[in-house]
């Protein structure tokens, strides 16, 4: 299957990108606002034409822990749900994380807290950054903000995963999975066969015949000791990964006096608010971590040094606002504006803000 053009729905360009990667399995649940993950994947049925595993299991616990066992085979393995059913996967999260296996998880997130609305929002960044499981891990947390996007990071997300033996997240959102834009869908990849699994997992369980000792996969370690080894290593990858994975894009930072941060939808209609208050002379810029973690710490920090204030803007309360104020360490004033429960704001409203705060 070659390079395709084609116009689609964020959700169903996951489903289709996941099967163009050469993805071995998929475990869901239905939720909105990502039903259509499951539903595309159900309509292709690639499960006839590459072998693809996609089932809808019982439950999220259960679609979580699949992938579990998925990964401890070296497969390339998914799942994906919404904000109240990611909650629920927490648990495997950190399993797969303290296993240190590779695999691709998916949130389009929507309102909350509890059952909330099923509208778009951005209030899963702390459970998604911050380890919303239990115990010290990361999750490699990519944010897309175009349907393009949500396909290319399909394989950045796996590649990722494996490269650091850690959980890569997509934490997209209502706006992102359900929109419609032009996309292009890469060209089909093959999946491994056992024997390149073989070869490139070989921390893997892939059962006989073998001629190697067992491997055991497990994130229980009983001697205390050990265990804090064991953190110890974890925490010096996520140091390799700080270092090395920090991706972001600018947008007129260059001579701007004021910063807006911003991620996924929020800086769709971000980019905007740039060009307004440029059209009235104030020398706005917009920085948009497409990491969520590891953090453009340190962009930020070097902005930090000459402009004269950030305005974090959030579908939330305020929760990646805190990760600017750490990186800004008080050098000039931060804020944050934002919309809850599955409101969006406007371009004008983010310029209103951006006045209000810093008397424009």
């Amino acid at each position: 299957m070659s390079e395709e053009i084609k116009l689609m729905k964020g959700n169903e360009a996951i489903a289709h990108a996941a099967i163009r990667y050469g993805t071995d399995g998929y475990f869901g649940y239905p939720i909105t606002p990502q039903s259509e993950v499951l539903e595309t994947l159900t309509e292709l049925a690639p499960w006839e034409t590459t072998g693809m595993v996609v089932l809808q299991a019982e439950s999220e616990v259960a679609a979580i822990n699949m992938v579990y066992g998925g990964a401890g085979c070296g497969k390339k393995v998914m799942t994906s749900s919404s904000s109240p059913g990611m909650s629920l996967k927490q648990e495997g999260v950190s399993y797969l994380a303290g296993a240190e296996l590779p695999c691709l998880l998916l949130n389009v997130m929507r309102g909350g807290p509890g059952l909330g609305t099923i509208q778009p929002s951005q209030a899963d960044y702390f459970q998604t950054v911050k380890g919303g499981g239990h115990g010290d891990y990361r999750l490699i947390t990519l944010a897309p903000n175009s349907v393009q996007e949500m396909v290319d990071f399909v394989a950045l997300g796996f590649d990722l995963a494996f490269k650091y033996l850690n959980p890569a997240i997509i934490l997209s959102d209502g706006v992102i999975g359900q929109m419609m834009e032009k996309v292009i869908l890469p060209p089909m990849k093959p999946r491994r066969t056992e024997e390149e699994i073989r070869k490139e997992c070989p921390w893997a369980t892939l059962g006989k015949p073998s001629t190697r000792e067992p491997n055991i996969i497990t994130s229980l370690e009983l001697d205390s000791q050990v265990m804090e080894q064991n953190n110890h290593r974890f925490q010096a990858k996520y140091a390799r990964i700080e270092e090395n994975e920090v991706r972001f894009e600018e947008t007129m930072c260059d001579d701007a006096d004021y910063i807006i941060v911003a991620f996924g939808s929020s800086s769709r209609i971000c980019s905007k608010t740039v060009e307004l208050a440029r059209e009235q002379g104030i020398k706005l810029g917009l920085l948009r971590p497409i990491t969520l973690w590891p953090f453009p710490t340190k962009e930020i920090q070097r902005l930090a040094e000459r402009v004269k204030g950030f305005l974090s803007v959030e579908l939330n309360a305020g929760q990646m606002v805190e990760d600017v104020k750490l990186a800004v360490n008080g050098k000039v004033p931060v804020y944050h504006y934002g919309r809850m429960g599955g409101m969006l704001f406007s371009p004008d409203e983010v310029l209103g803000a951006l006045r209000k705060e810093f008397n424009l």
